[in-house]
């Protein structure tokens, strides 16, 4: 492509079925480009093939790009305790994007901005890692915690720690003249 050539806009068979306030940032054909589907980027998250739903920015846990595939692990909400949400990988879904364009520079930039805090921390018998989202259309942010593999993610003493742990992530990011 020269340096004024835009892609061609996204065929309306493949456009997903976007919220009223949603728009396309970039989007790929997917493996041959003949009837393998698109992922696309809008402003609220990523579309992939085969989903009838938008996985938001926020529960992107992990988003790859080797160069010629996209690789994107969604969150799973395996729990909800009092002011965060436990969450694990699903599967990582792999795809090859032969005309990428922006579409990665967009998952990057997208997933990288609606974290707005992290820290890996120990817990009792293993660790987790504590995390601020943000969340489009939503005012402040949605805390979760991915434990590693491994860690009794059931066990009180590491339910009680993790608590503390997100409070104490809670008071040192809330603003301080509110």
């Amino acid at each position: 492509m020269g340096l004024f050539s835009r892609k061609p806009k996204l065929p309306p068979a493949d456009r997903p079925p976007l919220h009223h306030d949603e728009r396309v940032l970039a989007w790929a054909a997917v493996g041959n480009g003949e009837g393998d589907g698109v992922v696309v980027a809008s402003n609220l998250g990523l579309w992939l093939p085969g989903r009838g739903e938008r996985i938001g920015w926020h529960d992107v846990l992990k988003a790859v790009w080797s160069g010629r595939e996209l690789t994107v692990t969604p969150a799973d909400r395996v729990a909800e305790r009092d002011g965060y949400l436990v969450v694990a990988d699903c599967p990582a879904e792999t795809y090859l994007l032969l005309d990428p364009g922006d579409l990665p520079h967009q998952v990057r930039a997208r997933v990288t901005r609606s974290v707005a805090y992290t820290a890996h921390h120990p817990v009792p018998g293993g660790a987790g890692r504590v995390a601020a989202r943000r969340v489009p259309g939503v005012d402040g942010l949605t805390w979760t915690v991915r434990y590693d593999p491994g860690t009794p993610t059931d066990d009180e003493a590491v339910a009680a720690e993790t608590g503390r742990l997100v409070a104490a992530a809670r008071a040192a990011t809330a603003p301080a003249n509110l």
